[in-house]
């Protein structure tokens, strides 16, 4: 059996490692380049995005690679599933368990989880991200899923 990754593996291996990374560079430019500084619960959208990022690149160069391309849609996928919950506090169709403020590093204020930073058609960033990460975790699945056939590189 050969260790090369397929076409639609490699495809998998690409999109697990640009959308959490993609992700996160727009989540510190709409902080540092935009002032939309995150609360408590926008932080907890980033943490399986590193983790993600970090399990992308291991799939880079250590076996298994399906395992590890596969982790990684599961940590995008956490990520969306906690950027569902917090779309949920911002458009209070739930509360959160916790006080869900965090203080703005450059200012005294608290940025609130319950209160969207920005919205675009009424989408807020946690709804963006719930949106792309649970349809880049599905789309990454359906990729390893598909099983083509495995390309001439023998160092998977």
């Amino acid at each position: 059996m050969s260790n090369a990754l397929s076409t639609s593996d490699r495809h998998a291996q690409r999109l697990a490692l640009a959308v959490p990374a993609l992700l996160l560079a727009g989540a510190y430019i709409s902080e540092y380049g935009f002032g939309l500084f995150p609360c408590e619960m926008c932080w907890w959208q980033r943490y399986p995005h590193f983790v993600a990022v970090a399990l992308a690149i291991v799939s880079y160069v250590a076996p298994p690679k399906r395992a590890w391309i596969a982790l990684a849609a599961l940590a995008v996928a956490v990520s969306g599933a906690i950027g569902v919950f917090h779309a949920g506090v911002e458009y209070r169709w739930w509360e959160s368990p916790l006080g869900c403020t965090a203080s703005d590093p450059f200012s005294l204020e608290f940025v609130r989880c319950d209160e969207p930073a920005w919205t675009l058609m009424g989408i807020s960033l946690a709804g963006f991200n719930a949106m792309l990460s649970i349809g880049s975790a599905v789309a990454i699945w359906l990729l390893l899923l598909a099983r083509d056939k495995p390309t001439g590189d023998r160092t998977a």
